[in-house]
């Protein structure tokens, strides 16, 4: 009875950590697998223990250039993407103008739809812009992709805003200018870093829509989906693993400063 009554005062954490469990599951798989050595080019079986693709992790041909392609498209569809989003999310928030509800509206079909039709969709537009297909169409399509999410992000950050604040900053004689970049920025920031991120995994894990408008063009998911016919190099798993370590790393040194910040705020004084 004892159990049975704390298993009931935990079941919710228990029941988080199982899902957190099953979510890591398949990072750890590949984690493991990093250090395998297999006798054929399939990577699916344990044999033995090995560091050799952690040495060279560009031992396998055009890995690494695929690599470097989807990272500078990420960070370039990030960017465009970012920022357009956040002038959209601010307009859409700030500003009464027509069809106002029609662009809400169409801001979450591409999140809606599947990304087969907005892909085959962009194809179209580029073959009958007679758009040669390559980097360029990669990256606005994908900037076009992650669009929608940056708006929603920062959407509902900008919502959220007091505007009181900013008109204490005007009554205090700070510019339009100045406004926004000591009091309307730094509120929205969590927001827009939100949407970057998003941007960010999505530009760089998409598969879809690259593989409709990227013509000769080789990302790292069209590279790891070309290498699983043919094998399964074991850097493809070292790659996974470094950059799912990044990625928790980079979630680690936030909360550390979040929590860092919290202190300080703490510890200061009233009225300082």
């Amino acid at each position: 009875m004892a159990f049975v009554n704390w298993l009931k005062r935990r079941l919710v954490v228990i029941a988080g950590l199982l899902t957190l469990a099953y979510l890591l599951l398949p990072n750890i798989v590949v984690t493991v697998f990093s250090f395998n050595k297999p006798s054929g080019r399939f990577n699916y079986e344990w044999r033995q223990f090995s560091t050799d693709a952690w040495r060279d992790p560009c031992g396998v041909s055009d890995l690494c250039g695929s690599l470097a392609l989807s990272l500078q498209i990420a960070l370039w569809a990030t960017l465009g993407a970012t920022l357009l989003g956040t002038l959209i999310a601010f307009a859409l928030v700030r500003y009464r103008f027509r069809a106002r509800g029609a662009v809400n509206s169409l801001i979450f079909l591409p999140m809606a739809m599947p990304e087969v039709v907005m892909a085959a969709s962009l194809l179209t537009l580029f073959l009958n812009m007679g758009a040669e297909l390559g980097f360029w169409t990669v990256l606005i399509a994908h900037v076009m992709f992650c669009l929608s999410f940056v708006v929603t992000a920062v959407k509902a950050r900008v919502m959220s805003m007091d505007p009181k604040l900013e008109q204490a900053a005007q009554d205090l004689y700070a510019g339009p200018f100045q406004t926004f970049l000591r009091v309307t920025l730094p509120i929205a920031a969590p927001g827009i870093a939100a949407g970057a991120l998003l941007a960010f995994a999505l530009s760089f894990d998409d598969f879809i829509i690259t593989n409709f408008n990227a013509g000769s063009t080789v990302t790292f998911p069209m590279f790891v989906w070309g290498s699983a016919q043919r094998g399964t190099p074991v850097q493809i798993n070292v790659v996974g693993t470094a950059m799912f370590v990044v990625a928790v790393l980079l979630v680690l040194m936030s909360m550390a400063a979040g929590n860092r910040r919290k202190k300080q705020k703490a510890q200061s004084p009233v009225g300082s």
